[in-house]
């Protein structure tokens, strides 16, 4: 029987990932700069000066810039109901509350977009960049669906203000973008976790393709609506389901294949085509069709 094939140098053209990927997935750069260390003839693979753009590595390969071995962790995905009060910045040495301390995560795990303090609601931590970045792209209209207890006159109107684009003025009074939102009054019988809408204000259903800072409180302010309370309940396929605040848990293998599916980072099964998932990527124009109130357990 011949030897097995010794391990060193880099992988075949069709083996691993990219090297200048996997160099600024560890944290070396942009994939630009990364091609420029690898053509400098900085980067070794196995004990080899590797100086073409197109190798390839695997999980089992020793890889070195510089002379200094590069630590590839392993991909992580950590849902968290964040509670209110808690900030979504990584730190912050005026406030102790953070949520990446919620966290159970040895590796460090930065939060996909963000929830401000006094909002609640889904968040996601990850090391994955690619993901992260595609998430929060408006390109991928990834569908952020909320939940907020309001106060103000709700009409007609005002939704169709919210659909067909509301100005945002930065805070020098200058225009920063024309914002739009889905949304849809529940009725006033309809409760989240059992909290009934409180006399002269009303839970609305909103969702959003693109996050700006602070954006469903702006553009309801815009309209002359003050949102006394704010929980993000979906992002794409990621629901909150029966998570408590300050409670989370890990993705499933099957979450975090969707979640790259639907953002273009991989192919659908052939037996299932993507379809399944359509519907979270959806885009809308007009007034939406009447939609299923988000569930008392979501």
């Amino acid at each position: 029987m011949p030897n097995p094939r010794p391990e060193q140098g880099p992988s075949s053209p069709r083996e691993g990932e990219r090297l200048q990927k996997v160099l600024a997935q560890a944290g070396f750069g942009s994939r630009r700069h990364c091609e420029e260390l690898i053509l400098a003839g900085r980067v070794q693979v196995n004990g080899r000066v590797v100086t073409e753009l197109g190798t390839r590595v695997r999980p089992q390969d020793a890889i070195a810039v510089d002379g200094h071995t590069v630590v590839i962790e392993p991909k992580r995905y950590y849902l968290l109901y964040k509670p209110r009060g808690y900030l979504t910045s990584m730190q912050d040495p005026h406030y102790e509350r953070l949520a990446a301390s919620l966290v159970p995560a040895k590796e460090r795990l930065y939060p996909v977009g963000r929830l401000d303090k006094e909002s609640e609601g889904l968040l996601l931590f990850t090391n994955d960049g690619a993901l992260t970045q595609r998430l929060i792209h408006p390109r991928y209209a990834h569908e952020k669906e909320y939940l907020v207890l309001v106060r103000g006159p709700l009409t007609e109107a005002t939704f169709r203000r919210l659909e067909e684009g509301v100005p945002l003025f930065d805070e020098e009074g200058n225009q920063e973008a024309v914002v739009k939102a889905r949304a849809e009054r529940l009725a006033r019988t309809w409760a989240w976790r059992g909290e009934l809408a409180p006399p002269g204000a009303q839970w609305v259903r909103i969702i959003l393709t693109e996050g700006r800072k602070r954006q469903i409180r702006r553009m309801l302010e815009a309209v002359g609506l003050h949102a006394e309370r704010l929980i993000r309940l979906r992002m794409g396929i990621l629901r909150l389901g029966a998570l408590e605040p300050g409670q989370g848990r890990w993705l499933t293998t099957e979450e975090v294949r969707h979640l790259k599916e639907s953002v273009g980072l991989a192919k659908p099964r052939p037996d299932e085509g993507g379809k399944r998932w359509a519907k979270s990527r959806s885009r809308w124009t007009g007034r939406p069709p009447r939609a299923k109130a988000p569930s008392a357990r979501e």
